[in-house]
């Protein structure tokens, strides 16, 4: 993975091999500035040769493939065919927590709702305070627009990016579910014909999808409850029987049904797939294309079809990371085969400083300042304990106490009870988490894809 590298007054250049940046603190030319990405900046140079850095996205509603790739072209003499070549430089994947917005504002929603139902002061709902501006997001899809352009002004800052592209790929979510659509059918709809409850009854034939019980009241049942993210749509709803409800209540369908995977398999046949994250990419694709544009750079955009058409004649394994090298106009990629840096958006956490049991009531309260002797949640320490059953060197994510008795999450697992004055700050909390993703599995990769 190649090493982001800052002259003496911070500027970017071009990024050097992990071999040279080795050889440069050695020889004390150069210090760290940070671990991850790992980035050095350089004592004794101001400037120098820079040559033309594409950034490439692979915008996705979970993960968000990032390639940095160098560019070059060569002429063929004899045609004069141009061909445009690509050497990778740098590979990450965002990993996005929208899902985690949504279920911490659901959250919010019901705690104001108690709040003006109980036998207290009335409080009325507002009303008057919720005009949207041109263009506005839910938070869970903006979140995703605004950590996206956050990486790419990060990496602007890290090295001399010349050039943007971005997939801009539309799902027709209505092919996704029946492929042989077209015309008329498109203003139908599934439930043409048939009222919700008529319509489940035919399709899973009058009976309890898990238990098969007939001849009883059956109720309507989220396949993936409505708690874990699922929708109300007719391809989420099957029929149940009041015992096989209540005792799924909102476990996944995967948990439930774990000791009996034939059935499993036969309702995930029958239910077709959510459309969720296809429908969070065409909310968002415009506005991230508009955002990129804004930057100033030139941006290219390509089609999904195109991404897939590269990588196969590429023979290049599918991953979100290789999908970004993949996008737009490319012959030939070389160098991917390099390691990826996993982006976790795990948050700068909460404003509650009160912890609550399931009904809303509190069971406990946060301090309210979250630095401690320094040290916040999330930094990143390396901690030398002495002597005692923890000796050792211990490094990894820091979650602090009012005590000043830390607990370590390091890779080979939790470490508890580390004092303050054992730990030395590596890098300061910025509201992701890193982790290293080998080369990927060429092979097992191709068989996936």
């Amino acid at each position: 993975m190649a090493v982001f590298v800052l002259d003496k007054q911070k500027r970017p250049l071009m990024p050097c091999t992990e071999k040279r940046a080795r050889l440069l603190l050695e020889r004390g030319r150069a210090v760290v500035v940070r671990l991850a990405p790992f980035t050095i900046r350089l004592k004794d140079r101001i400037g120098g040769a820079l040559q033309p850095l594409r950034l490439k996205l692979d915008p996705g509603s979970r993960v968000t493939g990032l390639a940095l790739v160098r560019e070059s072209e060569t002429c063929d003499r004899e045609t004069g065919a141009v061909e445009r070549l690509e050497h990778g430089l740098w590979f990450g994947e965002l990993v996005h927590r929208g899902q985690a917005i949504r279920e911490a504002l659901t959250l919010r929603r019901h705690y104001r709702r108690a709040r003006r139902s109980r036998k207290t002061r009335y409080r009325a709902p507002r009303f008057l305070n919720r005009t949207r501006r041109e263009g506005w997001l839910p938070p869970s899809l903006q979140h995703r627009l605004d950590t996206t352009l956050n990486w790419v002004a990060r990496l602007r800052r890290l090295a001399p990016i010349t050039a943007l592209s971005q997939e801009l790929v539309r799902f027709d979510t209505q092919a996704l579910q029946n492929p042989e659509i077209s015309g008329v059918e498109y203003q139908q709809g599934e439930l043409a014909g048939y009222e919700v409850r008529e319509y489940l009854l035919e399709t899973w034939r009058r009976r309890c999808a898990y238990c098969g019980a007939t001849d009883m009241p059956l109720e309507i049942e989220h396949i993936v409850p409505r708690a874990r993210g699922g929708s109300d749509r007719v391809s989420n709803l099957t029929l149940a029987c009041r015992a096989c409800n209540q005792r799924k209540a909102n476990q996944s369908i995967e948990d439930f049904l774990k000791r009996q995977p034939a059935l499993l398999h036969q309702i995930q046949v029958q239910a077709q797939a959510p459309l969720q994250d296809a429908a969070v990419v065409n909310a968002t694709r415009w506005a991230l294309l508009n955002a990129l544009k804004s930057t100033g750079l030139p941006v290219e955009t390509g089609s999904g079809g195109r991404t897939k058409f590269n990588r196969t004649r590429l023979d290049i394994p599918k991953t979100h990371a290789l999908d970004a090298a993949c996008v737009g106009a490319v012959d030939q990629v070389r160098d991917w085969n390099r390691p990826v840096l996993a982006i976790r958006a795990t948050g700068r956490g909460a404003y509650s400083r009160t912890r609550t049991f399931n009904n809303g009531f509190p069971r406990g309260y946060l301090m309210r300042h979250k630095r401690v002797n320094g040290f916040q949640t999330g930094d990143w320490v390396s901690a030398v304990v002495p002597t005692g059953k923890k000796a050792g060197v211990h490094i990894g994510r820091v979650a602090v106490r009012q005590t000043g008795s830390f607990n370590i999450q390091a890779p080979a697992g939790t470490v508890q009870g580390i004092a303050y004055r054992h730990c030395c700050l590596i890098q300061r909390a910025d509201g992701y988490g890193y982790a290293f993703q080998p080369k990927p599995d060429t092979e097992e990769a191709r068989r996936a894809a």
